[in-house]
C-alpha cells in the first residue's frame, strides 16, 4: 500500500486554516442503563461482568418491550449541560436514528436531534502556556450506547479478514451523553493542542461531577474529532467556504486526540495542495501507526431518517430540579487549575507537567489520600508515566491515586528507599495487591535493624581494610565503597543514610 503523502505540519498552517470540532461521548456511571433496569457496564460495579449478563428485553430489541427513562441519568445530564455553560430546555424530547446496527437488536438509537436537553454553551480551557480559549459548545444531548463486537479469527483483532464477530449487548443502552461542538476557528498552529486541551477539560468536569468514570482506555469517554481546512485568502479578500471535514472516529486518549488532529491537518493540507478533494467521511485511528484511514462516507442527518420515539414522553424539568443542580455544580475546570496550583505551591513548569498529562484529577486524589503535593507529582509525572509511556497507555490506567498515596507513605515512614518503592511500584501495576502486600510478598522493607547493618558493614570493612584510614584522614568520600557494599549485600533493603552514619561512627571510634 502507497505511504500517504503528508504536507509539512508548518506549511500546511500557512496555505490552510483548520476549523475544527468535536463530539464527546460520555458514559454515565448510573447503576442501571438509560432505558432498561439491566446493570451498567460503566458503573464499578459491574466492570467485570461476563458478556451478555447485563442486559433486559429492551436492550434486546425484543417485540413488545418498552422503554423507561432513566431518572438519575436525566439528572446527570442535566448537570453536565449546566456546567458546560448551556441553556437547559424546559422541554426535550428523544428521537430514533434509523443506522444498520448490528450491535443493537432494535437496529436503531433512541437518541435526541432536533430537541436536545441542553444547548448553546461553552467551556474555557486553558493551553500548556495558560493560554485561555473559549470552546462555543452546540448541544449536549442524551442517547444509548451501542453494543460491542468482537471480531474473531483475523490478525488485527478489526472486521476485515476475521472469520467471524461476536455481539456483546452489555454495552447497548448504556446511558451516554454527547457533547457536539460548534466549529472552533482560530486555533492555528495550536489546534492539535486545542484538541488534547479540551478532551482534558471535559474529563475534568465529568469527573468533578461523579457522573462518569471517563476512562477513555475503558471508553467511558470517547471523542471523535472533526476537521477541516480552507484555504488562506489575502486580507481584505472574502473568506472561502469551509472545506470538507473528516469524522476520526473513537480516539481513546488525549494524546491521541493531539495526534490525530496533527496527522489529518498535514494528509488534507497535502491532497487539496495536490489539487485534489476531501471526501467527506469517517475515518479510524490507528495507535501503532499514528495514522488514519478510511471508514465510511459520512452520513447527513437526514440518512438517520429521525423521528420522534412515539414510546417515550418529553423531559421536562422543573425549574427547582434546575435550580437544585445548579446550585450543586462544583468550581470550573479552569477555577479549579488556579487554586491547585496556589494550594499545592507549584511553579507553573511543575503545573503545566502535571495538567499537560491529564493528571490533575489523580494528583488531587493522591494528596487526599495523604500523600504530599511534591510526592503526588513525582511519582504521577515521573515514574508512572514513564512505565504508561513504554506501554503506549494512559498512566491513569495503571495504578490508583489511593495506591500511590499508600507507597509514599511507606517511604515517608522509612519502610521504603526510593528505589525499593519503584520495584514496589511495578508490583502493584502488575496487579499483586496493594503497597503493602507487595513489600510483605517480595520482602522489600528496608532493614531497619542496626545490627544487622553493622555485621554487613564489618564484613565490608574487613574487605577493605584500609577504609577506615582513609575516612579518619579526612577522606569522607572512601565511605562510599563501604556503603555501596553493604547495599549490594543488602539487595538494596538499608538506608544509605543510615548505613553512612555508622560507617562515620565506626571510624570515629
Amino acid at each position: 500500500m502507497a505511504k500517504t503523502a503528508l504536507m509539512d505540519y508548518d506549511e500546511a498552517i500557512a496555505r490552510f486554516e483548520p476549523v475544527l470540532g468535536f463530539e464527546v461521548h460520555v458514559e454515565l456511571n448510573t447503576a442501571t442503563k438509560m432505558f432498561s433496569s439491566a446493570g451498567n457496564p460503566a458503573h464499578a460495579d459491574n466492570h467485570d461482568a461476563a458478556p451478555n449478563t447485563l442486559v433486559a428485553p429492551v436492550d434486546m430489541g425484543l417485540p413488545g418491550s418498552l422503554p423507561v427513562v432513566n431518572e438519575t441519568a436525566v439528572r446527570y445530564s442535566i448537570s453536565l449541560g449546566l456546567a458546560l455553560g448551556c441553556q437547559i430546555a424546559p422541554s426535550s424530547r428523544f428521537a430514533r436514528k434509523n443506522y444498520f446496527y448490528p450491535d443493537l437488536g432494535k437496529n436503531y438509537q433512541i437518541s435526541q436531534y432536533d430537541e436536545p436537553i441542553a444547548f448553546e454553551g461553552q467551556v474555557e480551557i486553558e493551553l500548556a502556556d495558560g493560554t485561555r480559549v473559549e470552546v462555543p459548545i452546540e448541544r449536549a444531548h442524551m442517547e444509548e450506547d451501542a453494543g460491542k463486537l468482537t471480531h474473531v479469527g483475523g490478525a488485527t483483532g478489526r472486521i476485515q479478514g476475521a472469520e467471524y464477530s461476536l455481539v456483546d449487548y452489555n454495552r447497548a443502552g448504556v446511558p451516554l451523553v454527547e457533547i457536539v461542538t460548534k466549529p472552533i476557528y482560530g486555533t492555528e498552529h495550536r489546534a492539535p493542542e486545542v484538541a488534547k486541551a479540551y478532551v482534558a477539560a471535559i474529563r475534568d468536569i465529568v469527573l468533578s461531577l461523579g457522573i462518569s468514570e471517563a476512562r477513555m482506555e475503558r471508553g467511558n469517554l470517547r471523542c471523535d474529532a472533526n476537521v477541516s481546512l480552507r484555504p488562506r485568502v489575502a486580507e481584505g479578500e472574502p473568506l472561502p467556504p469551509l472545506g470538507t471535514r473528516t469524522e476520526t472516529k473513537n480516539v481513546n486518549s488525549m494524546r491521541s486526540v493531539e495526534r490525530a488532529v496533527r496527522y489529518e491537518i498535514q494528509r488534507q493540507a497535502a491532497i487539496l495542495a495536490g489539487g485534489g478533494s476531501i471526501t467527506q467521511e469517517t475515518r479510524h485511528w490507528h495507535e501503532d501507526t499514528g495514522t488514519t484511514s478510511p471508514g465510511r462516507p459520512k452520513s447527513d442527518a437526514d440518512d438517520y431518517r429521525y423521528f420522534p420515539e412515539p414510546d417515550l414522553l418529553p423531559v421536562a424539568p422543573s425549574e427547582e430540579l434546575i435550580a437544585q443542580l445548579r446550585a450543586a455544580l462544583p468550581e470550573a475546570p479552569a477555577v479549579r487549575r488556579r487554586r491547585l496550583k496556589a494550594e499545592w505551591g507549584y511553579t507553573d513548569l511543575e503545573f503545566q507537567d502535571v495538567a499537560n498529562g491529564g493528571l490533575l484529577a489523580e494528583v488531587e486524589a493522591t494528596v487526599a489520600a495523604g500523600a504530599s503535593p511534591a510526592a503526588a507529582r513525582k511519582w504521577w509525572t515521573g515514574e508512572i508515566s514513564r512505565i504508561a509511556n513504554t506501554r503506549g497507555v494512559e498512566a491513569t490506567s495503571l495504578v490508583s491515586p489511593a495506591d500511590v498515596a499508600a507507597l509514599q507513605l511507606l517511604v515517608d515512614a522509612g519502610t521504603l528507599t526510593d528505589k525499593l518503592a519503584r520495584q514496589v511500584l511495578e508490583g502493584v501495576i502488575a496487579g499483586e495487591g496493594s503497597p503493602q502486600e507487595v513489600v510483605d510478598a517480595r520482602g522489600l522493607a528496608v532493614v531497619s535493624d542496626d545490627g544487622a547493618l553493622i555485621a554487613a558493614i564489618d564484613d565490608a570493612l574487613a574487605a577493605q581494610p584500609d577504609v577506615l584510614e582513609k575516612i579518619r584522614d579526612g577522606k569522607v568520600q572512601a565511605a562510599g565503597a563501604v556503603i555501596g557494599a553493604v547495599m549490594k549485600a543488602m539487595r538494596g533493603q538499608a538506608d544509605a543514610a543510615r548505613v553512612r552514619e555508622l560507617v562515620l561512627e565506626r571510624a570515629a571510634q
